[in-house]
């Protein structure tokens, strides 16, 4: 693949001759005359969902990680270092992936994304300093070095996206682009649910909504690398190798119910090895079906979280608003913004 210039004067900026790769385009933001419709709508949104970490209030959250059971305590110690992996490698890989997309309106998300993956971050950082005990507080950022479910859930999808950086091919790029969809789509959620798990139970209710913005995020992403595969789908029919996308989505759901099973197993109330094998496989499915393939786990076809549609969809209620298990992302600003679409 061949790195697109930072201005290009032999470019073509006509619509009809723009492609998601590959493209020869002048690489300047001309935002008046646009492809790909679905970015435009998604810039709106995105620009409108802005948060800052602080404003959520975790005071109790503090007082709160005292009264949970050794176990719950692991398994929130273990997910936020997980979380901080998957938003980390994000914030870094990103500029990587935008080198190579040759339509403006995209590479505009994905500088989006890529800063809304810091605040992320960023959020880990304000959560582990206001609520996990100073002593601690280390263990969060290194415990893959002593983990090796984590190490290995972090070396797979690292291996990938450094096999790019060192040989950027057509081959390499494709698996780049699945494995971003993965992660956004199938390795937060049961981290997530996790948390909003012991939000029902009125425990770390701080901490859940925190979460729920950056749930949120997280959506608007897999609404970006769904819609970047499936533009290049349509544009390079051969570009990606659909066993090849089959295997990945196996080894990851493999992966994250191996993770979840270790971190969470059967030690917290409202969760079990059978709801997260349900549930994982349940995402894998759907994330297949956006990107336009066949799913491949019959007979999982819901979430077995259902009770917990209302901690992460608040329905208009409060200041997020989406529906978490459906992906249909609306607006959830903290002060005033841009106007922007209400779905997506």
């Amino acid at each position: 693949m061949q790195r697109k210039k930072l201005f290009n004067i032999e470019g073509n900026d006509d619509v009809l001759q723009r492609k998601m790769i590959a493209g020869n385009v002048t690489n300047l933001f001309n935002l008046n005359n646009v492809k790909y419709q679905w970015a435009n709508k998604l810039y709106r949104l995105m620009m409108e969902n802005f948060w800052i970490p602080e404003k959520v209030s975790l005071y109790d959250d503090k007082r709160c990680y005292d009264e949970l059971t050794p176990s719950e305590q692991n398994a929130y110690d273990g997910i936020l270092s997980f979380l901080v992996f998957l938003d980390s490698i994000q914030t870094n890989n990103l500029p990587n992936i935008s080198d190579y997309i040759t339509a403006p309106e995209v590479n505009l998300i994905l500088a989006i994304q890529t800063y809304q993956e810091a605040v992320h971050s960023q959020s880990y950082a304000y959560i582990i300093e206001s609520i996990i005990p100073a002593e601690k507080r280390a263990t969060i950022y290194d415990r893959w070095r002593e983990d090796k479910v984590l190490l290995e859930r972090n070396k797979y999808i690292a291996e990938i996206y450094q096999k790019f950086v060192d040989d950027r091919n057509d081959v390499n790029f494709a698996r780049v682009l699945v494995a971003n969809f993965l992660l956004e789509g199938l390795y937060f959620y049961n981290g997530f649910n996790f948390f909003y798990n012991l939000a029902a139970r009125s425990l770390m209710i701080g901490t859940a909504d925190e979460i729920k913005y950056i749930n949120r995020d997280e959506l608007t992403h897999c609404v970006i690398f769904s819609n970047i595969i499936k533009e290049i789908r349509k544009e390079r029919p051969q570009f990606f190798n659909d066993d090849e996308i089959y295997d990945m989505f196996r080894k990851a759901t493999e992966q994250e119910i191996a993770w979840s099973n270790h971190i969470i197993g059967d030690q917290v109330l409202g969760i079990t090895p059978q709801t997260i094998e349900q549930y994982t496989k349940f995402m894998a499915n759907k994330r297949l079906k956006e990107i336009g393939l066949n799913p491949i786990y019959e007979g999982f076809n819901e979430t077995p979280y259902k009770n917990l549609e209302k901690i992460s969809d608040t329905n208009g209620e409060g200041n997020v608003k989406g529906n978490f298990f459906e992906a249909n992302v609306s607006s959830y600003n903290q002060s005033t913004a841009v106007e922007g679409w209400d779905e997506i």
